[in-house]
């Protein structure tokens, strides 16, 4: 039996995770959930436990210039602390829950030469966690850093809530389609659960077996809302002229962004 604590009790993840455990692992794992924000996690005693799994980040906010700061405090420097804390615990394994973020907007397939070149402040902390805490790794210390793709589910919040909400409204959408990564959330709660079993060190990239078409999810998220959706190639032309020309609003929905088949 293992003993798993989830830096971040708020999360989405974080709760999906420990109801995943309990229904499909309750003899194999134990999950805790402890605050990060008000500093909970700082008086729990590490010792008791062999996996660290850390969620906690600022995440889903729209960026300013005054929030630089809090993005790199929590997502960068926090994150190190923890880390380290966990490694002087004599704690076996630290997952840390990055992001494809870190990549950022330019690219359209995603494959194993590909550099990260992060714009938001989101994607820049995380990236520069992900770099200093696998500094701390040694043969006794493994670390796994995971970048997920866009994340879905009941309740999920971020770009998947936006594009629930932009469904409800839209009976006409572009049949524009593209290929996108995401995953949904038990499958990402089966990859953790598969790391922490095999006690997996280094970089991953998760997704689901098939790839997204943004106009694909619209239809399907408003068929289960009991609506019907008529397709329209009419704003094609516009769409993709958008695209070429990095139009950030546009892109981010209709364009390609996707992790090759061969990424781990």
């Amino acid at each position: 039996m293992k003993k798993v604590l989830v830096i971040g009790a708020n999360s989405y993840i974080g709760r999906k995770f420990r109801e995943y455990v309990l229904q499909e692992c309750e003899y194999e794992l134990t999950v805790d959930l402890v605050s990060a924000f008000d500093g909970s996690w700082r008086m729990v005693d590490f010792t008791c436990y062999d996996v660290i799994l850390h969620l906690a980040a600022i995440v889903h906010k729209k960026e300013t210039k005054g929030m630089e700061a809090l993005y790199y405090d929590v997502n960068h420097k926090l994150a190190l602390e923890a880390a380290r804390k966990a490694k002087e615990s004599q704690i076996n394994q630290f997952i840390f829950m990055s992001t494809a973020a870190v990549f950022g907007p330019s690219y359209e397939c995603i494959t194993k030469e590909t550099k990260p070149r992060p714009v938001t402040f989101y994607g820049k902390s995380k990236l520069l966690a992900e770099s200093e805490i696998l500094k701390l790794q040694d043969e006794k210390y493994r670390i796994a850093i995971v970048r997920p793709p866009m994340v879905y589910g009941d309740g999920c919040k971020g770009n998947y809530e936006k594009l629930v909400k932009l469904a409800r409204y839209t009976p006409v959408f572009p049949e524009y389609h593209n290929k996108r990564s995401m995953l949904y959330i038990d499958n990402l709660s089966k990859y953790l659960v598969e790391l922490i079993r095999n006690e997996s060190n280094g970089i991953y990239h998760p997704q689901d077996g098939d790839y997204a078409d943004t106009c694909e999810v619209i239809v399907k998220i408003r068929k289960e809302m009991g609506k019907r959706t008529k397709l329209t190639p009419y704003f094609n032309a516009m769409i993709g002229f958008f695209i070429k020309n990095n139009i950030s609003v546009l892109k981010k929905m209709f364009g390609d962004l996707y992790y090759d088949k061969s990424l781990v």
